[in-house]
């Protein structure tokens, strides 16, 4: 099971709202980079 597919669409999808709709939640900053730090790690190890 590939995992990174999930937490990349995760990613794009609170991008999307908390840009659309400027929606914030407390630390939704760190959130986002972990998010997107993990899946960048999951797609490397999964090349």
């Amino acid at each position: 099971m590939k995992i990174w597919p999930i937490l990349l669409g995760s990613w794009f999808i609170l991008y999307g709202l908390t840009t659309l709709i400027k929606l914030s939640f407390r630390y939704d900053d760190v959130i986002m980079a972990s998010l997107a730090l993990v899946t960048g790690i999951f797609i490397i190890i999964r090349r």
